[in-house]
C-alpha cells in the first residue's frame, strides 16, 4: 500500500477533491436549464469520478482503477458527441436552449 508514503498525496485528498468536483457538477445538473451547461456538469462529474478511481488505484497499486478511467473517457466522449449532436440539431429546430422547452419532441 502506498498509503504510508509521506512524500506522496494522501488518498483522502483525493476524495476530497473528487467529492467537491462532483457535488459542483451536481449543482450545475440541477440548477441550470442550458443544455451546453448541463454537458459540462456532467463531465464534472465523470472526471471526479475518475480522480477517485485513480485515487484508489494509486492507494492500492493496482492498474484496475486507471483502466476504469480510461472506460470513463471513452464514454464521456461519446456521451458528448451525442449530447452536442442533440444540442445542434434542437438549436437549428427552434433557436432555444432550454432544457424545459425541450420536453416536447415532435418527428
Amino acid at each position: 500500500m502506498n498509503a504510508a508514503n509521506p512524500e506522496g498525496v494522501p488518498l483522502v485528498a483525493y476524495l476530497a477533491v473528487s467529492g467537491g468536483l462532483f457535488l459542483l457538477g451536481l449543482l450545475g445538473v440541477m440548477i441550470r436549464r442550458n443544455p451546453l451547461l448541463l454537458l459540462l456538469a456532467v463531465e464534472l462529474m465523470l472526471n471526479s469520478a475518475n480522480l477517485a478511481l485513480v485515487g484508489f488505484s494509486r492507494y492500492w497499486d493496482n492498474t484496475d482503477g486507471q483502466v476504469f478511467a480510461l472506460f470513463v473517457m471513452v464514454v464521456a466522449a461519446a456521451e458528448v458527441v451525442i449530447g452536442l449532436g442533440l444540442v445542434v440539431a434542437v438549436f437549428r429546430q427552434r433557436m432555444a436552449l432550454d432544457v424545459d422547452q425541450m420536453s416536447t419532441m415532435k418527428g
